[in-house]
């Protein structure tokens, strides 16, 4: 079995048969109108950013694979919160603040891409990017939310998206 693999950055629900795809594809004999419906429909929650996307294609049966990756989470938080950059100085000054809802929401976004065993330490590790990029969460520093976390306080929201995650 011949697999060829094309591996193209491409904002998200924008891809077409154009450059660089379809040059990439067509020697590969696969149906290109239909790789690029299934790129943007996989990486439609991703518009305005560039996403990896692989596809993986079977030089015999034609069939294709399209794996996309997700952007940094930094470019999802400041895309969530529609700036251009994270703070110069991160622990003295704010760029923005994100909802709990915004967090959980990107959480679910990179959760594949991402350590944590499940929502609620995976709503952490975002924080910790907050952190780092002089974003308050719910008006607050970001690390102080990770401690209201360990304390429970935002259990039934976590647990709420937790039970959608898994039924998705």
């Amino acid at each position: 079995m011949a697999k060829e693999e094309v591996e193209v950055l491409i904002e998200g629900g924008k891809a077409d048969p154009g450059p660089p795809l379809g040059p990439a594809l067509g020697p590969l004999g696969v149906n290109i109108q239909e790789v690029v419906e299934e790129i943007n429909r996989k990486t439609k929650d991703f518009e305005g950013m560039e996403v990896p996307v692989k596809i993986i294609v079977d030089t015999e049966t034609k069939e294709f694979e399209v794996k996309v990756g997700s952007p940094p989470t930094s470019a999802i938080i400041k895309k969530e919160l529609g700036i251009d950059k994270g703070a110069h100085e991160p622990r003295h000054e704010t760029v923005g603040d994100l909802s709990m809802e915004q967090a959980i929401k990107i959480a679910k976004m990179k959760f594949d891409d991402l350590l944590s065993y499940d929502l609620k330490t995976a709503v952490k590790e975002i924080l910790g990017t907050c952190g780092s990029m002089g974003v308050t969460v719910e008006g607050k520093d970001p690390k102080e939310v990770q401690k209201e976390i360990d304390e429970g306080k935002w259990d039934d929201l976590i647990e709420k998206h937790e039970r959608e995650l898994k039924e998705e």
